[in-house]
């Protein structure tokens, strides 16, 4: 499994941890950056991070910003990614049972790291229930 990863400066601090938990479990990592505290856009990092889901050479992907807003709303412009914004562990199931969501957008100022870290634990092992969920998932893109 490819997972693509992305922060801006908010998020930054997180992203080893969440790096090394995944390197734990054998996950391959497509790291977009931001590698500092440096300010910077969200949108220069998330577009990136999305892309590799959108296009189908990550499995999922993670965001990390302040409020998990910006990131959300950025990687929810691509056409094949279901960004889903969480703040607990329930919510990051739920985003993968019922809505088959391929990104985890998490708001740093608003978690601690070991919450995110459960998060990602729960999200990456957590598969899509399908369906009933399925058929709404379906009715998600746009068909005008």
């Amino acid at each position: 499994m490819t997972i693509s990863i992305g922060c801006d400066h908010a998020g930054f601090p997180y992203k080893a941890a969440i790096k090394q938990l995944l390197e734990e479990k054998g996950i391959e990592i497509a790291d977009f950056g931001t590698h500092s505290l440096d300010s910077v856009d969200y949108p220069d990092f998330a577009h990136p991070t999305a892309m590799m889901v959108d296009e189908g050479v990550a499995e999922l992907g993670i965001l990390l910003c302040g409020s998990g807003n910006g990131v959300a709303m950025t990687a929810n412009k691509h056409s094949k990614v279901r960004a889903a914004l969480c703040w607990n562990k329930d919510l990051a199931e739920l985003a993968r049972l019922h809505n088959n969501a391929n990104m985890i957008c998490i708001p740093v100022r608003f978690v601690e790291e070991t919450t995110a870290l459960e998060m990602v634990d729960a999200f990456i092992s957590t598969a899509f229930e399908g369906g009933r969920h399925g058929r709404r998932v379906d009715k998600i893109g746009l068909s005008c």
